[in-house]
């Protein structure tokens, strides 16, 4: 553990963030650095608290998908190590820059400081590791001493896939990841914002993968570009990790208008900008001077209020259909469940409204164009047979919001079916995602193997990297007949 008396001589202290009134100007990180000694403070307030709660995923969210060794790590950052901390934490995270910077920390909800007190900063102790590894050189390519001769294809570059691809390849296996966009990184490069997370961290991490020996293959449509038959025909075993990429749409009067958008057809673009891609004219989706109105408050949603603020929106006002979670704490998820309770985004704290416990019932403008967006208030009654609250309609609270933009965050209904996974011909489950048997990857055709968002439906970066982690030592037991690839929460397999 580390210093034992630290959580009763040390309160927590998390990140703090650049000014609004300046990173509203740019879409820099907007997350400041904390200092090495303060994080050093902060992690001596891990507890020795016998059962680590937050290395272990429950039912209910809380605790690390991913089975990272947080004591271990947290003690040795007290203690200075930091090359020690480096190696536990790449010991079960292949990409903890990408958690420390996006993740909600679900292993933060589940700290046992948190029963009756602040938890751990689990996240920027995260983070602040894997700068250190980066900034010491400790982190590099791991090449295998041989190859396998075997071939594995990855479809899909988002963190399953990534996970999975540098997994695989470091158990010898000739890699290649396809990603149907002109740049790797599936929604952490195109459907996370830039000030979250700024992009030279995944090409920082593409470029040890490629030194590694992990091809990448963009601007590739397989189903399209390239047929599910050749993908079987050059390739022992096939990982798809495709996301879940169809939307939930609003079958609402208007919707055609212009100017109602889905979310990810406006936030690549953003950063695609940022990146300095010229985009044309005739598509371009852009909130200056605009009244935006995004409908939906998940991080999706809070990414396009972020966006449309850096872009010089007019007004910015968000909507959620459920009623606003209490503040603080919520007895229907007691630790150490993940809490729903009310939270603010950095770019909620950037200004705009927010709205709970409303629906839209149609969108009017003239001209093609939209102008209004037409609602009704709602409220939630006792459950129905499902056990999901009953939706009612609050009489005579119908409203009206003038918009120029509405952007549709609405979360996804599971992988795009068309294309790759019909000519496989593979089984869905009943949510229409990717169906494989409990606990295990294989889909069924044999060869063919599922992970992430595509195989659980949408989910977190944390969970596409621990899919991604568990496909590849599936995929590799059924290339050698067994695995060296380590479970969750082992040692192994990082380079030193």
């Amino acid at each position: 553990m580390a210093k034992p008396t630290g959580f009763l001589e040390t309160k927590r202290q998390g990140a703090s963030y650049r000014p609004t009134e300046t990173r509203t100007k740019d879409f820099k990180q907007v997350m400041l650095e904390i200092p090495d000694e303060t994080l050093q403070d902060q992690a001596a307030r891990c507890m020795d608290c016998g059962v680590p709660f937050c290395s272990n995923p429950n039912s209910g969210r809380g605790g690390c998908p991913l089975g990272n060794i947080i004591p271990d790590w947290n003690d040795l950052v007290y203690r200075g190590k930091w090359d020690d901390a480096i190696a536990r934490l790449h010991s079960t995270n292949n990409f903890p820059e990408f958690t420390g910077s996006v993740c909600p920390a679900p292993c933060e909800s589940a700290c046992v400081l948190g029963i009756n007190d602040d938890p751990v900063t689990i996240k920027n102790i995260e983070f602040k590791i894997v700068s250190h590894g980066w900034d010491s050189g400790i982190i590099r390519a791991v090449v295998p001493e041989k190859r396998t001769g075997k071939s594995v294809a990855v479809v899909g570059s988002g963190p399953a896939g990534l996970a999975a691809a540098q997994q695989l390849c470091r158990a010898g296996h000739t890699v290649t990841v396809f990603e149907k966009s002109d740049r790797i990184g599936g929604l952490l490069r195109y459907g996370i914002p830039e000030f979250k997370m700024e992009k030279w961290i995944i090409d920082r991490r593409l470029d040890q993968m490629k030194e590694e020996g992990v091809s990448f293959q963009t601007g590739v449509h397989v189903g399209v570009d390239l047929t599910a038959a050749d993908l079987r025909k050059n390739f022992d075993a096939v990982l798809l990790c495709m996301g879940a990429e169809q939307p939930r749409d609003l079958p609402v009067d208007g919707r055609e208008l212009d100017g109602v958008h889905f979310a990810m057809d406006f936030l690549p673009q953003a950063t695609k900008r940022v990146n300095g891609d010229v985009l044309p004219a005739e598509q371009d989706i852009l909130a200056n001077g605009k009244r935006v109105v995004v409908l939906g408050g998940g991080d999706t949603g809070s990414d396009c209020v972020g966006t449309s603020h850096r872009q010089g929106a007019r007004s910015v006002t968000s909507i959620e259909l459920l009623e606003e979670p209490p503040e603080g704490s919520n007895p229907s998820t007691p630790w150490p469940m993940w809490p729903v309770i009310a939270r603010s985004s950095s770019s909620h704290d950037e200004g705009g409204e927010r709205k709970f416990a409303m629906m839209t019932k149609q969108f009017s403008g003239e001209n093609g164009r939209v102008q209004h967006l037409h609602g009704i208030e709602v409220r939630f009654g006792d459950p129905d047979a499902s056990g999901r609250p009953a939706l009612e309609e609050v009489p005579d609270s119908e409203f009206e919001i003038e918009a120029d933009l509405v952007l549709l965050a609405l979360g996804f209904l599971g992988p795009v079916q068309s294309g790759l996974i019909e000519d496989l011909g593979l089984k869905l489950d009943p949510r229409g995602n990717v169906e494989t048997p409990p606990n295990d990857f294989r889909t069924s055709e044999p060869g063919v193997f599922a992970a992430g968002d595509c195989r659980r439906g949408q989910s977190l970066v944390v969970w596409a990297q621990w899919e991604g982690r568990e496909a590849a030592r599936v995929v590799d037991r059924y290339l050698m007949g067994d695995s060296r690839l380590q479970v969750r929460g082992t040692m192994g397999n990082f380079p030193g």
